[in-house]
């Protein structure tokens, strides 16, 4: 098994942490490199006490580190990143991480001459604290990628060809043929995740028959940490705050088109797409111009039947998909994570092995009726507001105006954002597993 440059280590069934050798009962192999994949092998990695053999196996990890303007961006929630912050990730990312310090809604057509704000929330958890971030995707993976090699992770750049679990050890097999033993596969692949079809875990989900489409702007005036969404018949259009770069004011967008309208939209010259994401901005922070090329993705909502097999589990996007309207859909992958990784660290501790059935059924129990709560919020909400009939209009319109009279309410939803409501799990709360 290929090891990506930098880790030093090599991928086989005789792997060592440290000087000794690890069994299969302490080693964990993640498919996927990504985000969420990264995330679950630092937090096993530094949770284990060096007690813990970690492999994460993706082809990309072989391509070069991104960087530039590149156009993904993500909110990072404060639980999130205080989850980054106890992994030791979240310095190298902080001075080119926004704040997101408040965030107004609007609701209107895009030919109304006036947006007026009918909801703001202001952005703090705690004092000095925002409820969310924006970070750039390139950054955090750099940044979980060099902490990984930095905690013996193995980076193996190549994919997995198929697996089988046994009653006391899983058998994972390369692309390049290598064969390595572990006593846990976790499937980070992704929303076709490829293993989930290979583990025989169903998947229950449509599509919108909508498109995110996301790029970077530049615009004259500074946002002053302020994230806008604009509530648009065809879907929602949110300006979220990026850091300044090069002298250059900077924003992320996430915009919902209906897919036949997007497959226009992509199709127009850039200064034809300039205007048209200039109707939907706005003119508060002055003249626009696209730093990135915009870029779309099908929307859609899905949930895998299960979380868990034997010796096997899902996170992130592998187990669950949501719209982007509330921007949570990373941020419950990085849920399942903290949770995932903390039930495996205490059965370890009990003497236990690192894909024990009773650590992963309660991981999925955990996660399970979250994930589906968090899917029909964001579902309803997108039925909501992705439509111009006047009666639902006023009502929407209506409970908005509501909910900004009511400081208890506007509370209770900030932290909701924030992940800090519920069951939270020890790493989003600063702790160390």
């Amino acid at each position: 098994m290929a090891a990506a440059k930098g880790t030093g280590r090599k991928g086989s069934a005789g792997r060592r942490a440290g000087t000794r050798t690890v069994p299969p009962s302490r080693r964990v192999v993640v498919a996927g490199g990504g985000l969420a994949g990264l995330a679950l092998a630092l937090s096993l990695a530094r949770g284990g006490g060096g007690g813990l053999d970690v492999t994460v196996c993706d082809p990309a990890l072989a391509r070069p580190a991104p960087g530039g303007d590149a156009s993904r961006a993500s909110a990072i929630a404060a639980g999130a990143r205080r989850m980054l912050e106890t992994l030791g990730v979240w310095g190298a990312v902080a001075e080119r991480a926004a704040p997101i310090l408040d965030m107004v809604i609007t609701d209107s057509r895009l030919a109304d001459p006036v947006r007026p704000s009918i909801l703001n929330f202001a952005g703090e958890v705690a004092p000095g604290e925002p409820f969310a971030h924006m970070v750039e995707n390139d950054d955090l993976v750099n940044a979980l990628a060099a902490a990984c090699r930095e905690a013996g992770v193995t980076l193996a750049a190549e994919g997995i060809a198929r697996f089988a679990a046994v009653p006391e050890r899983v058998l994972v097999t390369s692309a390049s043929g290598a064969a390595i033993e572990a006593g846990l596969l976790v499937a980070a692949d992704g929303a076709r995740s490829r293993l989930r079809d290979m583990a025989d875990i169903g998947w229950v989900g449509r599509s919108y028959g909508q498109v995110g489409i996301v790029a970077t702007i530049g615009h004259e005036r500074p946002h002053e940490g302020r994230a806008i969404e604009h509530f648009l018949p065809s879907g929602p259009f949110a300006i979220l705050p990026l850091t300044t770069r090069d002298g250059r004011h900077r924003s992320s967008i996430v915009w919902t088109e209906r897919a036949d309208a997007a497959d226009y939209l992509l199709q127009l010259p850039d200064e034809d797409l300039r205007e048209e994401v200039e109707r939907r901005f706005g003119l508060e922070l002055g003249e626009i111009t696209l730093l990135s090329p915009a870029r779309a993705f099908p929307l859609s909502i899905g949930i895998a039947r299960r979380f868990v097999a034997g010796r096997f589990a899902l996170v992130g996007d592998a187990a669950h998909v949501v719209h982007p309207i509330a921007g949570q859909g990373l941020n419950i992958g990085l849920r399942d994570v903290a949770v995932l990784a903390e039930k495996i660290i205490d059965a370890c501790r009990l003497g236990r092995d690192v894909g024990d059935d009773e650590a992963l059924l309660a991981y999925e129990r955990a996660r399970r009726f979250d994930t589906v709560t968090m899917g029909l919020a964001t579902d309803g909400l997108n039925r909501l507001f992705s439509n111009d009939l006047l009666p639902v209009r006023l009502v929407r319109d209506l409970g908005l105006g509501l909910v900004e009279r009511m400081p208890a309410a506007k509370r209770f939803f900030i932290r909701e954002a924030a992940g800090l409501t519920g069951a939270v799990p020890r790493l989003m709360r600063g702790e160390a597993l």
